[in-house]
């Protein structure tokens, strides 16, 4: 997939005194975010600075991919450009491609937080990449080349969030990262509403901000309130507790690890990302777990099952993870009657159908299921519009850019910043690959540069097509059939009768009889015709087995031809 845009041509040179704007991801679509910001030199290139270098997670329709990339194709002649990637924090949409990055020049610096590089460390020894990394805090201001940046603390739903402030010859731009507002937060850390004031009262010249809730009315609910829910679920549970959340929600993990101990449960975590975020978390002292309270899987069936508490991933239906595993029994731990099943996560648009299978498969074996549709398991990362509106009124910008949500998202935004005065011309709403540029205190669409999807398929990156994506949803959804014939290379004349298989296309061999004499006829009259070519040959067996399919089950198989010559 990608974002093509016949209206817009390739953008003009920047301007000496002019920003430029290009998202490689994350608008008009959650998640695979990556901005990046430009800079013209009074000598040499240009200079780049990249935030955040995310990944998407596939759907359904597309089969057998593992991740989804940002298109690196704008930058890659001008990776020796960039100063640095600054990452805003820990999340897989925001930091799972900085290992692809990396492997094309790997002594970019990365910038972050504490936690943030401790999990992007981890994550790039898996991909054997020692980085070079810069590391930040709220209330650091650093210069990256031209880039004057400000860190400044934001709440979500990882602990270390940050956003940035860009102060460049173009103006000063306010990047929020996700965030939301939540008064009362786990760790203490509110987000830096002062902090933006001020960055108000200087000027902001463009306001970049998230935009995931901006259809959701009100205030955040805090994570505090969970914690009675989860004490509850743990009281009135039977025997196993098993959790699913996000491998990066420290915060979650927490409450779950407060509440097992106060149930007297012993605590495992299930799945290398689980494993591995906590131990890092747990390294750094952002997890606290009590004495004695973690054991390894290996011990959990030497224990009673009403003190055993599972903490995994799969709260979204990943199709691989252990959630998904168990409710398919394809896992070693195995879902009995009894067991409760808490799924601590809310809903991320598009994966509605996959939950649901999860949750039924769950249920199916027994399983009692807590979700958010139920019970107050979990609340946003992300502001809600009441939230967007404060730190709009309170930061006053020039210019206004909604990033971070899809297109309903976007306008919802958009639309708010218009209700707090930003004039109309002054929002503009992007999408993947779009170019802004803001000169002389205006922001302006100047082009469109190439966006598309960079598919990850086991080893391989961007060898997936979306004509091979067809092609797998084809033999998934109708099936294929191949067709074998021998031809004389001479004459062209069939010299065996056309061999037919099908799989999976609804057809069984006692019906490919009709289809077989019209193949034989049509290559009869290819030969008096004096037509031998193999290519044309397959294309009538195509084109005629093709026909027949769609008359007699009007269906649409994929056909594979192969001409034999003898």
């Amino acid at each position: 997939m990608s974002h093509p845009h016949p209206e817009l041509d390739a953008p003009p040179p920047l301007t000496t005194d002019g920003l430029r704007i290009v998202a490689l991801g994350g608008l008009g679509e959650i998640g695979r975010n990556m901005t990046v910001f430009e800079i013209a030199a009074a000598h040499g290139p240009n200079r780049l600075l990249v935030v955040d270098c995310g990944v998407l997670f596939p759907e359904e329709e597309q089969p057998g991919v593992d991740l989804i990339l940002p298109d690196f194709d704008y930058i890659r002649g001008r990776l020796d450009d960039i100063e640095a990637i600054v990452l805003t924090h820990a999340h897989e949409d925001h930091i799972g491609a900085v290992p692809y990055l990396l492997r094309e020049r790997a002594d970019i610096p990365i910038v972050g937080s504490r936690l943030t590089l401790a999990l992007v460390d981890a994550k790039l020894l898996e991909h054997r990449i020692r980085p070079v990394t810069r590391q930040v805090a709220e209330g650091d201001r650093m210069r990256f080349g031209p880039f004057d940046c400000e860190f400044f603390a934001v709440n979500h739903s990882i602990p270390d969030a940050l956003a940035v402030a860009l102060r460049t010859p173009a103006g000063l731009v306010l990047h929020t990262g996700d965030f939301k507002m939540d008064q009362l937060p786990l760790d203490g850390r509110l987000t830096d509403l002062g902090g933006f004031a001020r960055l108000g009262a200087e000027g902001i010249d463009l306001l970049m901000s998230d935009s995931t809730n901006a259809e959701v009315g009100g205030f955040v609910t805090s994570e505090r309130d969970i914690g009675p829910v989860i004490d509850d679920v743990f009281r009135t549970a039977e025997q196993r507790v098993i959790v699913a959340c996000f491998a990066s929600h420290i915060h979650r993990v927490q409450q779950v690890l407060d509440a097992a101990a106060d149930s007297g449960r012993k605590v495992c975590f299930v799945g290398r990302s689980m494993v591995r975020n906590m131990g890092v978390a747990t390294d750094l002292g952002y997890l606290r777990a009590p004495e004695g309270i973690m054991v390894e899987q290996k011990e959990i069936d030497d224990l009673p099952p009403e003190k055993v508490v599972l903490i995994c991933t799969g709260s979204q239906g990943e199709p691989m993870s252990a959630m998904s595993r168990m409710a398919n029994r394809d896992h070693q731990i195995r879902i009995t009657r009894g067991d409760t099943v808490l799924l601590a996560s809310s809903l991320i648009p598009g994966n509605e159908n996959a939950v649901n299978r999860v949750i039924n498969g769950l249920t199916r074996w027994g399983a009692r299921v807590v979700h958010k549709g139920n019970a107050l398991v979990h609340v946003s990362g992300h502001a809600p519009a009441g939230e967007l509106l404060y730190v709009l009124n309170l930061t006053k910008p020039g210019n206004f850019l909604p990033i971070h949500g899809e297109w309903r998202h976007l306008r919802a935004h958009a639309a708010l910043a218009e209700l707090t005065g930003v004039p109309r011309d002054n929002v503009v709403i992007a999408e993947d690959g779009v170019v802004v540029d803001l000169v002389d205190g205006q922001v302006a669409i100047t082009g469109a540069v190439p966006a598309g999807y960079v598919y990850v398929d086991g080893a391989t990156v961007g060898e997936v097509t979306e004509t091979s994506l067809k092609d797998r949803r084809i033999l998934g959804e109708e099936g294929f059939i191949s067709i074998v014939v021998a031809v004389d290379s001479t004459s062209g004349k069939i010299v065996a009768r056309p061999e037919i298989h099908a799989r999976g296309a609804g057809i069984v061999d006692e019906d490919f009889h009709d289809v077989v004499s019209r193949i034989q006829e049509v290559l009869e009259g290819a030969a008096a015709d004096g037509i031998n070519d193999v290519r044309q040959l397959r294309q009538l067996i195509r084109r005629t087995a093709g026909k027949w399919v769609s008359e007699s089950y009007r269906r649409r198989p994929m056909i594979i031809p192969v001409v034999v010559e003898v």
